[in-house]
Order: C-alpha cells, then structure tokens, then sequence
C-alpha cells in the first residue's frame, strides 16, 4: 500500500473530533488544502517499494529513523502465530492489517489523530461535502467522555431532542467508556429509516429554599430515526432596526459562496449592524474560516499555526473587508470549535466585533489528512493554531467579553438572551428586541 502523492489536505479538527454522527468523525474540523507532495512510500527498502498484499515485506527492513528497541520480527511473528493458531480459521487478513494500523494511530493517545478503512474513509469525505446520512449531529470525546458537540438545525438530532454537552453513555446499548469517536460514529451512522438509540446524561439544575443551585444527574434513552441530511452552511435573515443576522452552522464546502451573497446582499442593505451566530458550529474548512474573516479583517492575519512551540506558518484573509467598519456581534457557545473559534478569536483580536455567549468549545489542533492508494487514510495531529495575537485555542477556547448563558428555560420559553444582549449591543430598544426575536422565531419555524 502507497501513499498517493495528490491527495493531503491538513485539517484543523474541532475538540470533537468533528466527529459526527453525520459520517465520518469530528475529525472535520478546519481543513486546509496543501500543494501536492511526493511522501515516502509505506515499506520502502532503498529503492524498492514494498506492497502489502497478505503478509509481504516480512522479511524487509523498517523505515529509516525507527528506534533499535523496535523489533518487527516480533510484529510478524504475532501476525503469524494469529494467522496460523486462532480458533476460527480462516482469518481475515486484511481485517487484522487494517487493525493494526488503527491501533499504531491510536498509540498516541490523541482523540484525533485517527486511521480510516477505506469505507469510513469515504464516508468521512462525503460529510464535508454537506450531504450524508445519520442522526446530524457532531460528536466529539471532552473531559475522556463521548459528548454532544452540536446537533444541527432541522435534523433529526435537533428534533429528536439533542443538546450540547449531552454525554452519551450507551449507543444502542452498548456502553461507551473508552469507546473512541469512530468507534462511536460507526455505531450511530446508519441508512435513511433506520433507528438508533442514544442513551444520554445530563444535569438537571434546582435552587434550594436558600438560592443555592444544585445539579443533579439523570439519563434518558432518545431514539432517532436516521435521515439524509442536507446541510446549507449559511442563513442571512434580517431583525428589526436593519440588523443582519448571519448564521453559519459549519465552514463546509459551500460557506465561501453562500457567505459572499449573504455579503453582498447586507452591503446593498447598508445594514447598521450584523449577529455572526456561530453558536454550536463545530468547524468545517480552515480556507473558509479565513474567508468568512477576511470580510471584516481584510488580509490581515487571521490564525497562526505552531509546530513543537515554534510559529511555522500564518494565514491572511482572504475576503476583501467589505463588512470593515460595521457594528458586529459573534454569538458563541459551548458548541462553537475549531473554524468557529478561529473566527471569533480573529474578530476579537482585532477589536472589530464583541464576542458574546459561553466559553467554547476548544479545538484548536491541526490536523494532516493523507490517503493511501488502497482508499484508506490517515489523520495525524501536526500543530495547533493560534489567534493573531497568539492565544491558544486548543483545550482553552475562546472567552466571551461578555458571558451570558442560554438556559433549557430560556430554550422552553422560547427566549433567547444571548440574541437580545447583542442586539442590545447593536443599539436595538428592548421593545425593538421583541419584535426582532418574533421575526427570528418566525424565520426559524419555516425553515
């Protein structure tokens, strides 16, 4: 098995690991797409490539660099006695290889760096393209416990009744401790029709007689029915007092195009101020993050990237600023990772937009994505990203400057005071919030 020389793409992958229960694994993140490159092929020997079919290249040395206390002999003598000794015969080799590529992946103990079969491979493609099938949330591994990063609006997740920060304790009855995130998004994907049964915690918040809050535990079993899922990455609607509010859900493939019209339509509205919702986005693409930026920043820098404590790379906008010198307000949450943060950790640093919401989520690795000749691939953690005034976001996420929560009350009450301190921000009058809020309530339920 080779290396294919034209496929590498580095990804910055959301604290999830952009792991859906979309397709693939929160290994989205932000993605980065790199000139081709000639790597080395798996096995090679001098000049000779070594392919591996059953068991050839036993006999051949290891790649240079190797440590002397690494005895491949040892791996084939086990490949071997396997082979040879199980119960079950026959074995299926190519399962025990591509066993022991996952395994050599997860050695390194890093939610995201990750080996994908050629099916899962495939399938962790088609998410990014924004259409796939599943329950359309993003999962992700925080805290050493599978949890919900965000279900996406009008899916099957969302309707079923998901939250943010939902832990999930069994998949169809299956428990999850130590279960890694493919693991976990191969058990929850599934065809359109099909059903799948989450068993969720979550913390249920009471004040005693004294105002002192308590939190206590409780689990529920959520079935989901599984459904094709069709994701448009951006949504422009607008509020009372010329107020643009612009959701993006994920960087996806689209969010460059969709992003540019939703642009040019408040520039020809000469809007007085603009919500960048990117509440619950759990990444997507690091060149549309820098594009989305760019809009308000120019071809300022957007993002850093460091490598082994040095800064080895920094990526400008791309956009052409035509939001500069507009009154911004980034709405964020427990949700928003990886291409979100990034923006919103642009935008602060520069001072051009007030972040507003709960800390997020805190992914902030990159991630090198390379294919071999066989369909599979692997996704190597290589760096982490920084905002331009070099704050990590990996494990820390960005602060808003302003800290208000969206609570399950306000959710049931259909309040959102998130929305109302930034439209607050932005000069709308309580009495134009309500109204502002109706419209958006309106927009939402049509959708």
């Amino acid at each position: 098995m080779q290396l294919k020389s034209n496929t590498r793409l580095r990804w910055i992958l959301k604290a999830s690991g952009i792991i859906a229960a979309m397709a693939a694994s929160f290994a989205l993140g932000l993605l980065v797409s790199k000139p081709a490159q000639t790597l080395a092929a798996l096995g090679q020997n001098g000049s000779k490539t070594v392919t591996l079919a059953s068991i050839v290249g036993v006999n051949t040395s290891p790649p240079s660099g190797v440590s002397s206390t690494v005895d491949f002999k040892e791996f084939w003598d086990l490949w071997q006695r396997l082979k040879d000794s199980y119960y079950k015969q026959p074995v299926d080799e190519k399962k025990m290889f591509y066993g022991a590529m996952s395994g050599l992946a997860s050695s390194l103990d890093d939610p995201y760096t990750v080996y994908f079969e050629p099916t899962t491979a495939q399938e962790f493609s088609d998410q990014l393209q924004g259409k796939f099938e599943g329950i359309g949330a993003e999962i992700g591994i925080k805290d050493d416990q599978l949890q919900v990063i965000a279900p996406l609006p009008d899916t099957p997740a969302d309707k079923a009744g998901l939250k943010t920060g939902d832990y999930i304790l069994k998949i169809n009855s299956q428990d999850t401790s130590n279960m890694s995130v493919d693991k976990a998004v191969s058990l929850i994907r599934g065809d359109k029709g099909t059903v799948v049964t989450l068993n969720i915690g979550r913390y249920k918040t009471t004040t005693d007689a004294k105002g002192k809050e308590k939190k206590t535990p409780y689990t529920l079993d959520i079935p989901i029915t599984r459904d094709v899922i069709v994701v448009k990455s951006v949504k422009l609607t607008y509020l009372k007092g010329n107020i643009a509010n612009v959701e993006i859900t994920n960087f996806n493939q689209d969010t460059s195009d969709l992003f540019s019209k939703a642009v040019d339509d408040m520039v020809s509205k000469d809007v007085k101020g603009i919500v960048l919702d990117l509440r619950s986005d759990p990444g997507g693409y690091l060149d549309r993050a820098i594009s989305v930026a760019g809009e308000w920043v120019g071809d300022q820098i957007v993002v850093k990237e460091r490598r082994q404590g040095k800064i080895v790379d920094e990526y400008h906008g791309t956009g052409s600023g035509r939001l500069k010198g507009i009154p911004t307000v980034v709405l964020v949450n427990q949700g928003s990772a990886s291409a979100s943060e990034i923006v919103s950790g642009c935008l602060q640093d520069y001072g051009v937009a007030k972040i507003v919401g709960m800390q997020t989520f805190g992914k902030g690795s990159v991630q090198d994505y390379t294919e071999f000749s066989d369909k599979s691939a692997v996704k190597i953690t290589i760096a982490e990203w920084l905002t331009p005034k070099e704050r990590s976001i990996n494990k820390q996420g960005v602060t808003p400057d302003i800290k208000v929560d969206k609570t399950d009350d306000d959710i049931h009450a259909n309040r959102d005071p998130q929305l109302d301190k930034a439209l607050e921000l932005l000069g709308v009058k309580p009495a134009q919030q309500a109204a502002a809020a109706a419209t958006s309530s309106k927009a939402k339920s049509s959708k």
